[in-house]
């Protein structure tokens, strides 16, 4: 389990103070950029600085909310919770047959680094708002990734695989759905609130469900990109070993 603050409330499980990994890799990825050696030394240099303000002014306040649900009923393109809660979409029906629970998870890096970008690009620094923004949605992968290894570790004591993520607004799973998820999360305990539109806010955060059984397919890192799409042009892909990152 990854370290951090932990606090239970029902089912419902509270992390904060978790350990981000901001690998250049990774940030370049969420940049756009897929050749590191095709990088400017002083682009480099401002996301070493910038990463070091990141520290300094603590712009980082990672911290997810999850809970575990039996699921009671899977048809078609519905997938039914204990709680009265039903989720539509037919990647979850198709992928997710085998599961026997549900983790639903919601996460956010904070406010703080989303208003420096803000700052940033209001006083005409777009550079370095644009790198921020880049490293700020790597450390919300850093995140998510975080959050999926937690998720291992509690189907494992239950003697369960863990399947892969699977997010509102992704292929087969619509954004409308955000709002059952967000029934089962207090989300507004780590800050966390829907607009209209369903989107987060802050925008830097993250929901998802994962898929728990005996007979749940593993996850495997590089899925959701392989099943979205987008696969074949997306800049922001992952793929196996990071090979489109040259360093």
């Amino acid at each position: 389990m990854p370290g951090g603050c932990i606090g239970e409330e029902k089912d419902v499980t509270v992390v904060r103070d978790i350990h981000l990994n901001l690998d250049k890799r990774q940030i370049l990825r969420r940049e756009g950029i897929r050749q590191q050696s095709s990088v400017r030394p002083e682009i480099m240099a401002l996301i070493d600085e910038l990463l070091v303000n990141i520290d300094d002014e603590h712009l980082l306040e990672p911290a997810w909310a999850y809970e575990i649900s039996p699921i009671s009923r899977l048809d078609q393109d519905q997938l039914s919770l204990a709680e009265d809660v039903v989720l539509h979409g037919p990647v979850l029906t198709s992928a997710l047959s085998d599961a026997e629970e549900l983790a639903v998870v919601v996460g956010t890096i904070g406010p703080r680094l989303e208003k420096q970008v803000t700052d940033y690009l209001g006083g005409r620094e777009p550079l370095r708002g644009l790198l921020l923004d880049g490293i700020g949605s790597a450390a919300v992968d850093s995140l998510a990734q975080e959050a999926c290894k937690l998720i291992q570790d509690e189907a494992s004591l239950r003697g369960y695989q863990a399947s892969s993520p699977f997010g509102p607004g992704t292929t087969g799973f619509p954004i409308t759905e955000q709002w059952q998820l967000f029934k089962l999360v207090p989300a507004a305990e780590i800050g966390v609130r829907l607009a209209a539109s369903g989107l987060m806010v802050p925008r830097k955060s993250v929901s998802m469900v994962i898929g728990l059984g005996e007979q749940v397919t593993a996850r495997e890192r590089g899925e959701a990109c392989a099943r979205c799409n987008l696969s074949k042009t997306c800049l922001y892909r992952w793929e196996a070993n990071n090979q489109h990152i040259q360093a």
